[in-house]
């Protein structure tokens, strides 16, 4: 299965701050089985985290971003993400949710997105590396059938 990890942060873009959450999610969708192709890092912008995501979804079944889903004025991950998704998937933004707010009372302050564009899925994810890590690993007991069905299997079993 094919992954991508796009890091929206203008810290990182600039060079000023290390990239810890996208590392992070690297190493998380290897020990899911991923084979991560494309690892981006873009400002806080929406136009390129837009940008950054119509150029991985024709090769990833699976794109996590992370960072932009809180309440700066420069965090609009979720904003550019709606640009592209077809259809969002609310419930697994609620499972991700839940699973936060089991570890901290801060996970109330990610407005992240979950949906699909085509065949892949599209996930965003706190800037932190704990909770982008947390938040990924809240989908796993489903992320694999949520996958099947965007291929087109929909058979159940």
């Amino acid at each position: 299965m094919i992954g991508a990890v796009i890091t929206v942060s203008d810290g990182v873009a600039a060079g000023v701050r290390e990239d810890r959450s996208g590392r992070a999610l690297v190493d998380a969708l290897h020990e899911l089985g991923f084979s991560v192709v494309h690892r981006a890092v873009v400002p806080d912008e929406i136009d390129r985290i837009e940008a950054a995501l119509r150029a991985v979804i024709p090769v990833a079944r699976l794109v996590v971003t992370t960072g932009g889903t809180g309440f700066g004025p420069r965090d609009v991950t979720p904003e550019a993400t709606r640009r592209v998704v077809e259809r969002e998937a609310p419930g697994l933004f609620h499972l991700m949710m839940a699973r936060g707010l089991e570890s901290t009372p801060m996970a109330a302050l990610t407005r992240g997105v979950v949906g699909s564009a085509g065949t892949t899925l599209i996930v965003n994810l706190p800037g932190s590396p704990r909770g982008a890590s947390e938040n990924l690993a809240s989908l796993t007991p489903v992320l694999g059938h949520v996958l099947d069905l965007l291929a087109g299997d929909t058979e159940h079993r």
